[in-house]
């Protein structure tokens, strides 16, 4: 998992997040990000990855459009459990 601190909302920083969302709902649909949140403030975001180990978790941190505009660490994880993970997905055939 990392956790990531935001820097100020600066219109260059805003510009940002519409590459970012659609490099996130990428890495999503790949199964790379397991899940994305960002605090009610929006001063911090905790991502939660599956990579092989920490060199291919950075090379996926230093490809996010706001690289220049956070600081992060890296807790790694035993587990993730989530409803997502749990259920099959549902089939409409």
């Amino acid at each position: 998992m990392v956790e990531i601190n935001l820097a100020e909302f600066t219109a260059e920083f805003v510009a940002l997040i519409p590459a970012q969302r659609i490099l996130i709902n990428q890495l999503l649909a790949k199964g790379v990000v397991l899940s994305y949140s960002l605090t009610d403030d929006r001063s911090k975001l905790w991502v939660v990855f599956v990579c092989k180990n920490k060199a291919e978790l950075i090379k996926h941190l230093d490809s996010f459009p706001i690289i220049n505009f956070i600081q992060y660490s890296i807790h790694p994880l035993m587990f993730h459990n989530s409803m997502e993970l749990m259920m099959p997905a549902i089939s409409l055939n």
